[in-house]
């Protein structure tokens, strides 16, 4: 029964990002800056970190093995967000996200690779049009044409590479390692590079202190850390060839949506086609869950 439980929390990963990002403007707008904004959410890792973790009387594995991996994963995870931060000063937004948005690729390369994982021709169809709809939903007008050099280019292929690698490993973390230990490591190496956030931070500018700066960030970057750790179940009990490409097609989605009804703005043509194949790639992924259960309940 267990291949149920993947599309479960994929689902809740996609809600809880899609509404993350049509609300983390409103507090950077408000002027709280980005940077602060990875700090709070670093914080609030804790509160769904310590409810997972009751649950298994905070029995976490120890192991070096597992110590690596659940390492690789949070600072592959944190480190990209940091990173990003300065990927986005150095280069257009609406060329660095299309960029790391296809970080499945490399998910989907490593999983078919060592995990040797396999789906069906109508789920790679659905995995082929997540991958398509992922760079039309990052899509933007491009009115922003401030670059420097190849830095960006760099920084943006360090993100692409690191979430994709993220993703893999944990997938393959899975096998030998409680959800729960994983997210612990995730929230732990989170936390540890705060540091690095506030250097980037500039402080010299006014900051908003108010309930609609750090607080509202919290309550919104909550949404953040409760879908960093459903996808972590997600992975666990689905395949990553699937998980991956579903979630990052399907949150933006939700965030278009969303931002059109908060900001009344009308997305661009390209958006509308990307949000269309999302759709269906939904349907046909979907379709191979139902599948495997099925399958499940034919051999008993």
């Amino acid at each position: 029964m267990k291949s149920k439980h993947w599309l479960t929390y994929a689902i809740v990963t996609t809600l809880f990002w899609g509404l993350w990002g049509a609300l983390i403007e409103i507090p950077e707008k408000a002027g709280f800056p980005a940077t602060l904004g990875y700090c709070v959410w670093a914080l609030t890792m804790i509160i769904p970190a310590y409810v997972v973790l009751k649950k298994v009387d905070f029995k976490i594995e120890k192991d070096k093995k597992s110590i690596i991996l659940g390492s690789i994963i949070g600072f592959t995870g944190a480190g990209g967000q940091v990173i990003l931060f300065q990927a986005l000063r150095t280069g257009p937004a609406y060329l660095v996200f299309p960029f790391i948005s296809l970080s499945p690729v490399i998910t989907i390369f490593l999983s078919l690779l060592f995990l040797k994982e396999r789906v069906n021709t109508r789920s790679w169809t659905g995995i082929i049009l997540a991958l398509i709809a992922i760079p039309l939903l990052s899509y933007s007008s491009g009115n922003d044409a401030n670059s420097s050099g190849i830095l960006w280019v760099i920084l943006s292929l360090l993100v692409f590479l690191a979430w994709g690698f993220q993703a893999f490993v944990m997938k393959f973390a899975n096998e030998s390692m409680k959800a729960e230990s994983i997210f612990f490591y995730m929230t732990v190496t989170g936390i540890i590079l705060i540091p690095f956030a506030l250097i980037m931070t500039d402080f010299s500018q006014e900051i908003n202190w108010g309930w609609n700066g750090p607080y509202l960030t919290g309550a919104i970057q909550l949404l953040n850390a409760v879908g960093a750790l459903t996808l972590v179940f997600a992975f666990r009990y689905g395949k990553a060839i699937v998980v991956s490409p579903l979630v990052n097609a399907v949150a933006p989605i939700i965030t278009v949506v969303l931002s059109l009804l908060i900001y009344q703005v009308i997305p661009h043509i390209i958006i509308v086609a990307g949000i269309v194949l999302a759709i269906i790639s939904i349907f046909l992924l979907a379709i191979e869950e139902d599948e495997d259960v099925v399958k499940i309940q034919e051999k008993k």
